[in-house]
């Protein structure tokens, strides 16, 4: 997780608007979603460029309006870009198959 991003001196005041999508996200029976992940994904995807003048019910709203499937989609490439599978090998293509 990015520590210096500018919109990070907002945490603690959206922190509701975090717990009631993580709330959202355990409905649909995403129950691994944490809220350190979620602002992860806000940061490195919905915010990486930071807008100077930014409002917090900008930022809420970006949290009210996350898709569970772009949050999946994120993780699991970001998964793929921090794990080296060697397609050659027989043992890690049945692992990645399972």
């Amino acid at each position: 997780m990015e520590k210096n991003h500018a919109y990070n001196h907002f945490r603690t005041e959206v922190e509701p608007a975090l717990v009631s999508k993580l709330e959202e996200f355990q409905l649909l029976g995403y129950n691994e979603v944490s809220e350190s992940g979620l602002w992860d994904f806000l940061i490195r995807k919905k915010w990486k460029k930071v807008k100077e003048d930014i409002k917090i019910h900008e930022i809420i709203d970006d949290i009210l309006c996350v898709k569970v499937s772009d949050y999946i989609n994120f993780t699991t490439i970001d998964m793929y870009k921090n794990n080296e599978f060697n397609l050659e090998d027989e043992n890690e293509m049945k692992e990645l198959l399972k």
